[in-house]
């Protein structure tokens, strides 16, 4: 990267900005936030389009395929304005919700009120003015007695659901007294209240074909969205330059990649701006650019889940990519479920094309399960040497259980030397030799271990003799480089407790254990959807679809839930155990160039 230091005078400074917009390589020092009332206004605005595209769409996504087939644009909302559509459609959102809300308080309302019949204000006061004082009440039909309508004035108002609703009328300042509690005389009568629902049930369908015409303009307002976003970032980008000589000139800094350098000097200088340009250093906090291989490229988006690297560090992503890919195979753990997201992801390309980035990644998770299920032979929860007749030294190339727990292990152990080797080489380079010296000697301490053991496992495998040479040798790098002190007695005692690492590194080795229990969970759970489709063809008449529906939406469930495993474990894998072995530090922040649209 290079650093920009910009000198501008006050009143050409938005000019300027503008400018640096146009040529969207140079990324302005600046804080995105609030830092007054209009900066604040700017966010809130940003928001409500964000609010409103999202509601457009729910809305749009949860309409009948016959009526979004049947959308014509409204008249003329072309004339509208970008913010007063915004408006129109955020008050339109509104009003669906207030009268959903209230239709659905009326209808409560209407249910309580409907026992008791039409029940106007008007005629209680009639009733009153008579001189007659009403009082309601509700009882069991087994509970209702007779004699009730022969002691008081009792009319009987509506019987439903086994209850009997009435009421007596008793003469104004006559003591009364009854056996049930008075019920409480509705608020309004069920005739209003049903007229009332059917009222705004015909405004909801009328706001609601409106917000469905509304969402052939969601384009419209990601586009004025876009634009208000980079006159925010416009604006950002001015208020945060320094403010120097009593307002009469502003000093910004700006980074840009090293490749731009020729064509950002001649658009400042046909400009006539005072800058000055340098080689960017790591206490300068310049932003990170990645730049990767088409294969690597493809893994970025999984290493941004966690952060990006200090500028000036190794970015790991080529490195950790082809691992991931296998890993992800090994948790898949299935051939036919790796056709799957092969086959599916390149039949799904000439569709989504604005997504052809992720689905060239699962091309190659789904080549990676192909290829790492292919050591154990699993296809769609059955193993391939007994589906397909081959000759028996055929069939022991397949992996056996036993095998595949070793051979993630030893696939762990060999990504955990890796990445020691490529921090020490990359420590030689950028440090000095001495520097590399301490993961070297790891390194060889976890092969010289790892024979050791496998030699008494196996009568086959027999240590050489310089190995053991080799690891003293190891031993005495880690001693005598894990720290680069001067002292020397520092050094020693630096490099015996760094040997306490090694139960950090055993416990590193038994998460690779998780790549052989997912691949056999998938495998295993293949395998009973197969067995349970098996039995069903035996149904009489029906089977053979059961089985059939069985083994689409069995595996369909099991091909779902072991992609999750696959994706999130070797993801744990790479940022824990390689990204620690690799010594990554992260924490760089992204390169965002001021450019006429923001994403």
């Amino acid at each position: 990267m290079d650093k920009y230091s910009f000198i501008v005078f006050h009143k050409e400074l938005d000019p300027f900005l503008e400018r640096v917009q146009e040529l969207g390589m140079v990324d302005i020092s600046r804080e995105n936030k609030a830092i007054d009332d209009h900066s604040r206004d700017l966010f809130g605005v940003n928001r409500r389009y964000l609010n409103t595209i999202k509601r457009l769409r729910a809305h749009f996504e949860a309409a009948d395929e016959e009526d979004q087939k049947s959308l014509v644009a409204l008249n003329g909302i072309s004339e509208l304005t970008d913010n007063d559509l915004l408006n129109y459609a955020l008050e339109s959102l509104n009003n669906k919700d207030i009268w959903e809300q209230e239709s659905e308080q009326i209808k409560r309302e209407y249910e309580e009120s409907s026992l008791w019949g039409v029940f106007h204000k008007e005629e209680i006061a009639r009733i009153e003015k008579i001189g007659y004082t009403l009082h309601l009440y509700s009882v069991s039909e087994k509970s209702f007695k007779p004699e009730w309508e022969s002691e008081f004035v009792l009319q009987k108002l509506n019987q439903v659901n086994g209850k009997i609703y009435f009421a007596i009328l008793v003469p104004k300042g006559e003591e009364f007294r009854f056996e049930l509690p008075e019920s409480k005389q509705p608020q309004k009568s069920c005739d209003l209240l049903k007229s009332r629902v059917e009222e705004l049930n015909g405004k909801i369908i009328g706001i609601r074909k409106t917000i469905l015409s509304l969402s052939l303009e969601t384009n419209r307002l990601e586009a004025a969205m876009r634009k208000q976003a980079s006159e925010m970032d416009l604006y950002l980008a001015g208020q945060s330059s320094q403010r120097e000589a009593e307002g009469t000139i502003a000093l910004l800094t700006g980074f840009a990649p090293v490749d731009n350098r020729d064509t950002i000097k001649a658009a400042l200088e046909s400009e006539g701006v005072y800058y000055l340009i340098e080689e960017a250093v790591k206490a300068d906090n310049p932003p990170v650019k990645l730049k990767n291989n088409f294969f690597a490229r493809l893994y970025e988006p999984i290493g941004d889940l966690y952060m990006l690297p200090k500028y000036g560090e190794l970015d790991l992503t080529p490195y950790f990519a082809p691992f991931y890919m296998l890993f992800f195979g090994l948790c898949l753990g299935d051939m036919g479920y790796g056709l799957v997201l092969l086959i599916g992801s390149t039949i799904a390309k000439f569709k989504l094309k604005k997504f052809r980035g992720y689905l060239t990644l699962i091309q190659f998770l789904g080549l990676g399960a192909v290829l790492m299920a292919s050591l154990s032979g699993v296809f769609f929860g059955a193993s391939l040497k007994d589906l397909i007749p081959m000759p028996d030294s055929v069939k022991e190339l397949f992996f056996t259980d036993l095998k595949m727990f070793w051979f993630a292990i030893v696939f762990g152990l060999f990504q955990i030397v890796f990445a020691r080797l490529l921090n020490a080489v990359y420590s030689i380079i950028t440090r000095g030799w001495q520097y590399g010296m301490n993961n070297i000697g790891w390194s060889i301490l976890i092969v010289w271990a790892s024979l050791k053991y496998a030699s008494t496992m196996s009568d086959n495998i027999t240590v050489p003799l310089f190995m053991n040479y080799a690891a003293i040798a190891g031993a005495f790098l880690i001693l005598a480089f894990s720290s680069d002190s001067k002292n020397i007695f520092a050094r020693i005692g630096s490099g015996v407790v760094a040997f306490w690492d090694v139960t950090s590194l055993f416990g590193d080795m038994l998460s690779y254990i998780r790549l052989f229990g997912l691949g056999t969970a998938g495998a295993i759970l293949g395998m009973v959807v197969n067995s349970v489709a098996v039995s069903m063809s035996g149904i009489p008449y029906m089977g053979w679809f059961l089985a059939a529906l069985m083994l689409l939406v069995g595996h369909l469930l099991v091909l779902m839930l072991s992609s999750l495993g696959a994706f999130v474990h070797p993801m744990r894998l790479t940022f824990v155990e390689f990204y620690k072995n690799a010594s990554f530090a992260g924490g760089g922040r992204p390169f965002r160039p001021l450019g006429k649209e923001t994403q």
